[in-house]
């Protein structure tokens, strides 16, 4: 499928990639938003962990941030292409990269894991760390029935398509995320799920697997099930009790952002740092 090259709609405002190029790191991370939102959402953690001085990429995904119609042209294969073409830049000039992505951002973080590790081109990734990230298939009645609805309506709104808009506790917080969910881009994410599910164990790097038992979007037994079925040993979990889905801007974000950036210096040690750590 071609790549959607240029958008239709003006950005949002805050909706813009944004980098850092951390001067003084060789280590890089991308930070990835999720579906149907943009790096309003992703940006401050890319801020947080680029004040330790590593460089950050906060991607936009193609379709996002801009308007809901421009989303319903892409799929899957765009977004994850998008993160594998900002990883490969990243890692020029970088010599380890960690990936750290937020529900979508997450499965797609997983997904480009998994292949790297499967290829034996992991290096230079060092780790991957997720938030509330979906590999379960979703149970509820319109997810079942879009194999269908995606030839019969182009969207549907956000609370009807399972997506409760701003599912963020701490008060006046706002993802800017689209009200309304493309269908097709929506199916195209629900069935890759079970090849994404079943590429996990094939992940040897570190993984960091943070969640909020109150997410009323993607249900807590994912990142339970990526805990158990990711390949590697070194596997830790964060849980966030006082945030929603969009933890990374909740009560807990400031939490969430240290323990991240504590993973990336634990899993980018160079040898000789890690021999001194000991």
């Amino acid at each position: 499928m071609r790549a959607t090259s240029t958008r239709r709609f003006p950005l949002i405002h805050g909706a813009e990639e944004w980098s850092s190029s951390g001067p003084d790191s060789d280590v890089g991370v991308i930070v990835v938003h999720g579906f149907t939102t943009n790096p309003v959402s992703t940006r401050p953690l890319g801020e947080a962990i680029a004040a330790h001085g590593y460089a950050v990429e906060v991607p936009r995904l193609p379709g996002h941030g801009t308007h809901w119609r421009d989303l319903a042209r892409t799929r899957y294969t765009h977004w994850r292409s998008k993160v594998e073409a900002t990883f490969d830049d990243l890692a020029a000039r970088c010599r380890a990269v960690v990936l750290v992505g937020h529900s979508l951002g997450g499965t797609i973080s997983l997904d480009i894991a998994a292949r790297r590790c499967r290829t034996g081109r992991a290096k230079p990734l060092a780790g991957v760390a997720v938030i509330n990230a979906q590999v379960l298939d979703r149970t509820d009645p319109l997810a079942r029935a879009n194999v269908v609805l995606q030839h019969l309506i182009p969207a549907a709104p956000r609370q009807l398509a399972g997506l409760p808009p701003n599912d963020i506790a701490r008060p006046g917080a706002d993802e800017r995320a689209y009200m309304m969910v493309p269908a097709k881009a929506g199916y195209s994410v629900q069935r890759e799920l079970p090849r994404i599910r079943r590429s996990l164990p094939e992940i040897t790097v570190p993984v960091l697997v943070a969640w909020s038992p109150q997410d009323h979007t993607v249900p807590p037994r994912n990142s339970r099930a990526i805990v158990k079925l990711v390949g590697t040993s070194d596997v830790g979990e964060l849980r966030l009790d006082r945030c929603y889905h969009v933890a990374q801007l909740d009560h807990e974000a400031d939490l969430l952002a240290d323990r991240i950036v504590a993973f990336v210096a634990r899993v980018t040690a160079s040898e000789s740092e890690a021999s001194a750590g000991r």
